[in-house]
């Protein structure tokens, strides 16, 4: 591209840079308003609606616990195909469900539409019971491109698609005598099948041949609007719930990290990436400003689509952003580290920048995917938490490639052409050719010292099973369940105030408002709390507010949020996308040892992370899953920067005997990049962790846990492992010999040893 297009190009992108981020704060006037109002947010974050229903059952007993297990999973289904993402359904006491909807603000119409039975039907014009809801397979909308607006479409299961081919048989025969009435209250046609959901008839379409197919579409007139599809579909796709419930309480929840906790972690937040825009720009110079344009547009992008997707932001979903920062900076630093070695090596500053983004390219391409690849894994089969991490994952991912290839190339080419900006000092380099940060050459001996690296991971580990095994992890509330009690205080309440008032109980309590005014507070607390000492801690409170005993809204027991459906979904996703990894990185390195080095280490931080939080105590709560996760993007990510220098460096390295020296190099040539990619990922934590409250603190332990454990073994095991793997293959055949005679040797002596 000419530099005349190149410059005008450069233009529009500041422009849309600065008009992006002003419309982001103040909107359009009243045409579009601001990017905090266009996103969602998830009941974490921002709060929304809670409900509490009641199963009306007689069963009891292992029957009881199997219907309320059910009558779950179709609630679940039901808010998520609402489009409720990181909707949260945890059973409480024996027959009582509690459902958190993030983003939801009417609580009658939540209940309304999680709350029907659902039964659908398809009657014969004169009454006669075709087929029923469990003949359902799935249910779907689409553009009604007959009718205008939209269509309901129904996929039977094989005895459903049967039952509904003899039904229109039937009523295309015209030998049924109409009863019916449709949705007006006129009588149906001879010929109609009967829709009806719940009893109330939604469409009597007419049969106009037989159908003998496994789906079929609802129309009507003028077809249905979106929002009427959408809600139908749901409720078809949602299935009949086991028993029927009533609404005991409803209100609408704060944030559970805290009152204003999203304005705190906004400002928060903002801190971290000035941070790390500053930093950038001392390490780099004018090489940092363009990657702190790429920065700022990457961002502006990300959140964006997240509003225009409707995708609502929860807690992993900014854990899935963080990371993915990360790893936008870790692009340009790639970039820049290859274009600074290529400078080293005599070339001109323009020379340097065309060969640098040709060998960068290929490992930020090669880092990416298989992240990417992780990341698309993780949302196709996980849930809730996980999906909502892996998606902010993937839009970040795609966005950091796109904003480090194409916005930064623009802006660095422009500047090498340049004659005033385009000199060794402008790209942070001596006049001895010398990188002005960071300039060290390290020269560790990461493979000959790789015993000791084992020799920490393995005491960590063991160390870390031998307290879960005999100590247990310190489970939380989301995995355990407990006690809760919500209670209207009569007046504007400090949460703080609330803790510290009950603290000689040792409760170690979540508290969260229920109400608008602060005056409602839910308190949740992972101990069994028998109905005396609920009392005990409600007369405590009493004396100190005042309130009626008629104020204490509910005292009950209540079950986990994360159950084992959920941490049996999490691992599995995260094994598939091993697995997944593995087969891509095979592709890509043309060999399996790549990939199962860099499996091996993923292993290795799970297990370290495991061993961490058993070790220190830490509660394993919700955070921990997005922790876990933030473990499995970061430390591959890593590995593959680590490993494609590796490759790269590899026809330099013909020698076999110069294995060891091939991957010492490779890692020392990347050290500064990992160390500058965990410092920037960090920086956006710290301040975070310094002004949030104790509940978002819970939340980022697990990332620092993830960034720390992951940057160790990308940068001390996967490739010391990487060289186990491919060690004999590099040795001379003598050496083979003499490697298993020293094995054999050492054997007969032991041998000796032990018949002595």
């Amino acid at each position: 591209m000419k530099t005349g297009r190149k410059k005008v190009l450069a233009v529009l992108v500041i422009i849309i840079l600065i008009a992006g981020w002003f419309i982001s704060f103040f909107g359009i006037g009243d045409k579009v308003g601001n990017l905090g109002e266009q996103l969602k947010y998830g009941l974490d974050i921002n709060g929304g609606v809670y409900v509490l229903l009641e199963a009306d059952t007689t069963e009891t007993g292992t029957d009881l616990t199997q219907i309320m297990n059910q009558t779950k999973s179709v609630l679940e289904n039901r808010v998520n195909a609402m489009g409720i993402s990181e909707a949260a359904v945890s059973i409480e006491g024996t027959n009582r469900l509690r459902v958190e909807m993030p983003g939801v603000e009417n609580a009658e119409e939540a209940i309304e539409q999680i709350g029907r039975t659902a039964q659908l039907q398809f009657y014969l014009a004169d009454g006669t019971l075709a087929l029923t809801g469990d003949g359902i397979s799935d249910s779907q909308i689409a553009t009604d491109t007959q009718n205008g607006g939209y269509k309901i479409t129904i996929d039977f299961t094989s005895e459903g698609s049967n039952l509904f081919a003899d039904a229109t048989e039937k009523a295309f025969s015209g030998s049924v005598t109409p009863t019916m009435t449709d949705e007006q209250g006129n009588t149906v046609d001879s010929r109609a099948i009967v829709i009806a959901l719940d009893d109330e008839v939604i469409s009597a379409p007419v049969v106009h041949e037989k159908i003998n197919s496994r789906s079929c579409e609802i129309t009507r007139p003028g077809g249905f609007s979106e929002t009427e599809a959408s809600g139908l579909s749901a409720l078809i796709r949602g299935g009949a719930l086991p028993a029927n419930l009533t609404e005991i309480n409803s209100s609408v929840q704060t944030a559970t990290i805290g009152a204003n906790a999203l304005a705190l972690s906004v400002k928060a937040g903002a801190i971290g990436l000035a941070l790390v825009l500053i930093i950038m720009v001392l390490a780099y110079g004018i090489l940092g400003l363009v990657a702190d344009v790429a920065l700022l547009l990457y961002i502006q992008l990300v959140l964006w689509i997240m509003a225009g997707m409707g995708s609502v932001l929860t807690l992993p979903g900014i854990a899935g952003i963080i990371l993915s920062i990360g790893m936008a900076v870790d692009s340009n630093v790639i970039i820049f580290t290859r274009i600074r070695e290529e400078i080293a090596k005599g070339k001109s500053v323009r020379t340097a920048v065309d060969m640098g983004y040709r060998a960068a390219l290929g490992t930020v391409v090669d880092s990416q995917t298989t992240t990417l690849v992780a990341a698309f894994v993780l949302y196709l089969f996980g849930t809730t938490s996980v999906k909502g991490f892996a998606l902010t994952l993937m839009i970040g991912t795609v966005m950091s490639v796109i904003t480090a290839v194409f916005i930064t190339q623009l802006f660095v080419g422009l500047i090498a052409d340049s004659k005033k900006f385009g000199t060794l000092a402008m790209f942070g380099i001596s006049e001895d050719g010398s990188a002005k940060f960071m300039s060290h050459k390290f020269n560790f001996h990461f493979v000959e010292n790789r015993k000791k690296f084992y020799a920490i991971s393995a005491c960590v580990i063991i160390i870390g099973l031998g307290f879960a095994l005999f100590r247990g992890f310190n489970y939380g509330i989301d995995f355990t369940g407990g006690t809760m009690m919500q209670i209207e205080m009569g007046q504007e309440v400090d949460i703080d105030e609330v803790k510290d008032t009950i603290a000689s109980y040792e409760l170690n309590p979540t508290i969260v408002y229920a109400s608008d005014n602060h005056s409602q507070v839910i308190i949740r607390t992972i101990k069994d709390l028998k109905s005396a000492e609920r009392t005990e801690v409600v007369d405590t409170l009493q004396e100190k507010y005042g309130f009626s005993d008629e104020d204490v809204l509910a005292s009950e027991e209540f079950g986990p949020t994360v159950g084992k459906d959920l941490r049996r979904n999490a691992i599995r996703s995260i094994i598939i996308a091993a697995l997944v990894m593995l087969v891509y990185i095979r592709f890509r390195f043309k060999t399996w040892k790549f990939g199962l080095a860099a499996v091996a280490g993923l292993v290795h931080d799970v297990f370290m992370t495991l061993s961490i939080y058993a070790i220190f105590r830490i509660t394993i709560n919700n955070p921990f899953i997005a922790g876990i996760l933030t473990v499995v993007g970061y430390s591959i990510n890593d590995t593959i920067v680590v490993f494609d220098r590796i490759r790269e460096n590899s026809k330099f390295y013909t020698n076999r005997k110069q294995n060891i020296q091939l991957i010492n190099d490779s890692v020392n040539q990347t050290l500064t990049r990992s160390v500058m990619t965990s410092v920037t990922t960090f920086l956006v934590m710290v301040p975070l962790f310094l002004m949030a409250s104790s509940e978002l603190r819970g939340f980022l332990i697990p990332l620092m846990i993830g960034v720390f454990v992951g940057t160790y073994s990308s940068i001390f095991l996967c490739s010391p492992l990487f060289y186990e793997l491919t060690r004999k293959e590099n040795m001379s055949k003598y050496q083979q010999t003499l490697e298993k005679s020293q094995k054999n040797k050492k054997k007969n002596r032991k041998d000796d040893g032990i018949t002595v």
